[in-house]
């Protein structure tokens, strides 16, 4: 679990892997009396080379051999847990809205809305994907605001063919001029994904 880093965890023992072993307590008055302390892993680490990154990160664990869970793969994964929050915020407030229910009464239906709702937002994440690799760009710098904003804007244009007609765009290797100005407009929505987009 990511912790602030101004958290006070003093350090007992110094592991291997430059973890340490420390104390947390669930209330200021338990550590002043060194009552119901939890033994933790501490693991500070840094990410070079990342711009707007924290000059430190912390977690902790309660798994206190670094050979069952060496602190590079824990960091590793707590910024991979970070970016499946990030999918579900994505989910939850911008594909769907912000303060919007599911409308489904029953629990059949709410399924079916929620798999809707996965669909599309693998689909607007499979778009950002597209739009990334033909522009040459990485497709974490993507919005996914942007992108769902110009997927609104361009659907209604879509509306208009059969999937089943020769004619549709779902069904030939090039897409109409309005979609390929889509892919642009992806690709230059070049922001930081969770950032507010253009």
């Amino acid at each position: 679990m990511a912790v602030r880093s101004n958290l006070r965890l003093p350090r007992a023992t110094v592991l291997a892997d430059r973890s340490c072993l420390s104390v947390i307590y669930p209330s200021e008055k338990d550590r002043r009396h060194a009552a119901r302390g939890v033994q933790v892993r501490v693991v500070e680490y840094r990410l070079e080379g990342v711009a707007d990154a924290e000059p430190l990160y912390r977690l902790v664990t309660t798994i206190l051999d670094p050979a069952l869970a060496p602190a590079a793969d824990l960091a590793a994964l707590c910024h991979e847990r970070w970016e499946i929050k990030g999918a579900l915020a994505e989910l939850k407030t911008q594909l769907r809205g912000a303060q919007v229910v599911l409308r489904s009464k029953t629990p059949d239906l709410v399924r079916q809305e929620f798999w809707g709702l996965l669909l599309a937002h693998f689909t607007v994440r499979g778009l950002m994907h597209e739009a990334a690799l033909r522009a040459d760009e990485d497709p974490d710098r993507l919005s996914f605001l942007h992108a769902v904003r110009v997927v609104r804007r361009k659907l209604p244009l879509l509306a208009a063919f059969s999937p089943l007609s020769t004619g549709s765009p779902c069904m030939t290797t090039s897409w109409p001029r309005s979609w390929r100005s889509a892919w642009r407009a992806l690709a230059a929505g070049r922001c930081r994904a969770g950032s507010s987009a253009r």
